[in-house]
């Protein structure tokens, strides 16, 4: 049986969305600025995906705020210094959390080294922000404030509405980004609705290829008002903010699959809600297993340790049995997690790290498959050890 538990790294692409994709690139495969007909219906067609993700962001968001990129980590770099930079005559300061994915760190280390004040808010022991911390650290220099929704190594959730209330308190004009790529088509993501009545979360970073679209396509929620500095130049599409052909094959996959996953969102949840029930259960019967992820996180992502047991042996061990887990983020290509590090997680724990991570394809058969193997390694392996 070959089992694959890596969804949050990459998910394999629909039928349908691929077939989307295939039929813009055979039949609707015009430029979307030609101004002949097949240039026309290639503008259309991205003019539909960016209506069908407008609406599935929610009360406020409109077709003309959702700018495609070519991934969430394009996307979040374009928050961070397109925002960082724009505002910099009002201020230096930048707020972010020790937890973040590289594609907000980096460019927030970027910022660091060219004149820009920055703070990494830490975790509370259970992997997300307090409130509080953000009211404490934003002030009147703050142009800039960037909490992820979902993490993606543990799967702590931050409670989005609280954080940006917190902030526009000590700084009304401080641009909120939020980068949504582990929990955009599963959790409700509602940056219209996220602060006080108005105002909202100011950027949204979403991805298509954790939720079933193709990879190589991803967009970005711009509230009209926001301002970014480009990352590139050259000619205008996506409001200038991405120049180049647009992606249309890879925008329309997307869309369709953000609609079906909108659409299935609670027997999705209910799915997810029983294979980590099922998981935690069989966990709880292996000697010296614990779970890092929170109790209240998002149930599609379930992080945990064997202490004794490096991650990287347990991976390739259950590789050899054809179960694909990961360490963590498929980015920091088997580097020590920096987010359990942060959470204050005991080095054996960081260092025996697994993340299983669910998509709506998983089975409960399955679930025990991994468990049975994950069992039967613990014990073969701390017997290699002595």
């Amino acid at each position: 049986m070959e089992i694959y538990f890596d969804n949050s790294a990459t998910t394999r692409v629909s039928n349908s969305s691929a077939q989307r994709a295939l039929e813009l690139m055979q039949e609707e495969f015009g430029n979307p600025s030609s101004l002949h007909r097949k240039g026309f219906l290639a503008e259309q067609a991205l003019a539909a995906a960016r209506e069908d993700l407008a609406a599935i962001l929610g009360p406020g968001v409109r077709r003309e705020e959702i700018w495609f990129t070519s991934c969430g980590s394009e996307g979040n770099n374009l928050a961070v210094l397109g925002a960082a930079r724009a505002a910099q005559k009002r201020g230096n300061k930048v707020v972010t959390t020790a937890v973040e994915h590289e594609s907000v760190l980096a460019p927030v280390k970027h910022l660091s080294e060219n004149g820009f004040e920055t703070v990494l808010l830490p975790p509370t022991p259970q992997g997300n922000v307090d409130p509080q911390s953000v009211e404490e650290a934003v002030d009147q220099r703050t142009v800039l404030l960037s909490v992820m929704l979902v993490n993606s190594e543990t799967g702590a959730v931050n409670d989005l509405l609280s954080i940006a209330q917190a902030a526009r308190r000590k700084n009304p004009k401080v641009v909120i980004h939020c980068d949504c790529v582990q929990g955009f088509g599963k959790l409700l993501v509602l940056p219209g609705l996220w602060g006080p009545p108005g105002q909202g979360v100011d950027v949204v970073t979403i991805s298509g290829h954790k939720i079933h679209a193709p990879k190589g396509i991803g967009a970005l929620y711009v509230k009209k008002g926001t301002r970014l500095r480009p990352l590139y130049y050259g000619s205008g599409q996506e409001g200038g903010f991405h120049p180049g052909t647009e992606n249309t094959p890879g925008a329309c996959a997307m869309a369709l699959a953000a609609r079906e996953m909108w659409e299935h969102r609670e027997e999705n949840m209910a799915h997810f809600q029983a294979l980590r029930e099922r998981l935690l259960n069989q966990i709880k019967k292996i000697s010296g297993a614990c779970i890092n992820s929170p109790v209240e996180s998002a149930p599609y992502i379930v992080n945990l340790s064997l202490p004794g047991i490096r991650s990287e042996v347990m991976i390739h061990y259950l590789e050899r049995q054809g179960i694909s887990v990961s360490s963590g983020s498929a980015c920091s290509k088997g580097a020590k997690s920096h987010v359990l590090t942060a959470m204050g997680l005991d080095p054996s724990r960081v260092d025996s790290a697994i993340r299983v991570s669910f998509c709506r394809d998983n089975t409960l058969e399955e679930v025990d498959e991994f468990c049975r193997w994950l069992q039967k390694g613990a014990g073969e392996l701390a017997r290699v050890r002595r």
